[in-house]
């Protein structure tokens, strides 16, 4: 099938590139299944198409709040790390223990990175019936056309910039190695029930997106690997010959694979993978 929306469509789809079924494709079948799980890898990691741009809703239980509160308790949630040193003058060891609080939430598997945490707009500048935003509105928008747009945008902004000041964003931290948002916040100001909106990154599932086994990088990656498999499974078999004549050259079939990916490599980085941002200031 042209456009594959399976994982075995697409395998398919790439061993007929490389002359299947009329050439014999020397690639086990657990060998492919790896592969195509490296190849979806770097499609998720790299390509501007492999992640979707999520907001999630987490609701805050009794037990992220305690084991957030944990350095304070002394309960459960205290992770305690001890180091030993030797001092360079020669006068002994020194023990020191490390503690380092469980404030974290868990996040789902596919989250790769998180941008902010959303907090509600409760303060008395921009929240509430007595707020600066809803009198600003009441007494100087009362009719169309009764202030300059700029100076009430200039007013927004400045009102924004109070609240910053005031109420600032949540402090966190993320490695997507350990599926853990560290929120360095005061704990004992939220509250079980409470909501919490992140701003994250999510791969795309192929099974539920199947157009991304139609993707073409992945579908040039995946043959550019299974190439190169192919070719260093019949580098053993150098100088062996097979009946007429013909000689196996896993060799040259691998460092033509390893061109190809080098290419498609370089083609990512130039059309599928967002540059990075550089911070000014």
């Amino acid at each position: 099938m042209a456009k594959p929306s399976t994982r075995q469509e697409l395998i398919d789809y790439s061993l007929r590139k490389l002359g299947a079924p009329v050439l014999e494709i020397n690639v086990d079948d657990d060998q492919i299944d790896d592969l195509v799980d490296d190849a979806i890898q770097l499609f998720q990691d790299r390509h501007f198409d492999g992640v979707e741009k999520m907001y999630l809703k987490y609701e805050l239980t009794q037990n992220d709040i305690d084991r957030g509160r944990a350095n304070e308790t002394q309960g459960v949630g205290i992770t305690t790390t001890t180091a030993t040193s030797t001092s360079i003058a020669g006068y002994g060891t020194t023990t020191n223990s490390f503690q380092e609080s469980s404030n974290f939430i868990q996040v789902p598997d596919a989250v790769i990175g998180i941008e902010k945490i959303f907090k509600f707009d409760t303060s008395t500048i921009s929240g509430g019936m007595f707020s600066i935003k809803y009198q600003l509105m009441l007494n100087d928008l009362y009719y169309f056309n009764s202030v300059e747009l700029l100076q009430y945008a200039m007013t927004k902004k400045y009102l924004e910039d109070i609240d910053f000041l005031l109420t600032t964003d949540k402090q966190i931290r993320f490695n997507r190695r350990q599926n853990r948002l560290y929120l360095d916040i005061d704990w004992k100001q939220e509250k079980a029930g409470q909501f919490l909106i992140i701003e994250c990154y999510r791969i795309l599932d192929p099974d539920t997106f199947t157009s991304v086994y139609n993707d073409p990088f992945l579908k040039q990656y995946l043959t550019a690997l299974i190439k190169r498999q192919w070719g260093q499974n019949l580098i053993k078999f150098r100088g062996v010959k097979l009946p007429g004549g013909l000689e196996l050259n896993g060799r040259e079939i691998y460092d033509d694979a390893e061109r190809d990916i080098e290419t498609i490599k370089q083609k990512m980085t130039l059309e599928y993978e967002l540059p990075p941002l550089d911070m000014i200031g």
